[in-house]
């Protein structure tokens, strides 16, 4: 799954770190998710839309050829 935290994070200024720390999770948590390696849980998923003033299906792309 594709998603834009990362140029949504660095539009805003912030560092992994402080993106972590707002949403209670690592600075490795949201390297894992901005790189692919990590899909988030739900409630992760929709804070993270909530903080950048987005809906989910904004920050995150499933693929086309996925189900």
């Amino acid at each position: 799954m594709r998603n834009d935290v990362r140029e949504l994070r660095v539009a805003k200024g912030l560092s992994q770190a402080e993106l972590g720390e707002f949403l209670g999770v690592s600075r490795q948590t949201v390297n894992a998710i901005e790189t692919g390696r990590y899909s988030p849980s739900l409630p992760l998923a929709i804070k993270l839309a909530r903080f950048f003033g987005r809906t989910v299906e904004e920050v995150f792309h499933v693929d086309d050829d996925q189900p």
